[in-house]
């Protein structure tokens, strides 16, 4: 049986966390967010982002901010938000999610679907974790192209979720379609 090092060769650098998300790997969390009253930080996008585009879209009050903007996730914070939503870089995922618990509020990040294991992981979850898995994987923007969703990526994603889904676990078909952007 051949093996599949996708992800054992896959590049694990600052510069390969560029991976942007397409909008049909956002438009499932629009179920969950029934309350237009919250507010949404997405710590990790800009304006353009296919978060932002999809959740004001869908009538929520959103709030981005990006580290290019002088705005590092790690050290900046809105003055009032409620829920955060974002792709974060994903070589940086334990910091990412123990800031994301130290908040104590709801949260969805979507990860590499095997970041549910790890000894580090598994004591900042504290069995508060939930997941929002998907049918098939989510295919990303990449390399600058915003044209075109680069499919068949090594690694399956998921929303590590806190206080967001009804349930520990929820699954949903990803409807893939194919759009740019930036349009």
């Amino acid at each position: 049986m051949p093996i599949n090092k996708g992800y054992l060769t896959a590049k694990k650098t600052p510069e390969s966390d560029e991976c942007l998300t397409p909008y049909y790997a956002v438009d499932p969390l629009l179920e969950f967010l029934t309350d237009k009253s919250k507010i949404i930080w997405c710590p990790f996008d800009k304006e353009w982002s296919a978060f932002n585009q999809v959740l004001t879209g869908g009538g929520m009050r959103v709030i981005c901010s990006h580290i290019d903007d002088g705005k590092d996730f790690f050290e900046y914070e809105p003055d009032h938000w409620d829920i955060m939503i974002s792709n974060p870089p994903f070589s940086k995922k334990d910091k990412v999610l123990e800031r994301a618990f130290s908040f104590n509020k709801p949260f969805a990040l979507l990860l590499p679907a095997n970041s549910i294991q790890g000894k580090k992981r598994f004591q900042i979850f504290n069995n508060e974790i939930q997941m929002l898995c998907f049918d098939s994987r989510v295919g990303f923007f990449m390399n600058g192209d915003m044209q075109h969703v680069t499919e068949g990526t090594a690694f399956g994603s998921a929303y590590f979720c806190r206080d967001f889904l009804p349930s520990k676990l929820e699954l949903r078909e990803l409807y893939k379609y194919e759009r740019a952007l930036v349009e």
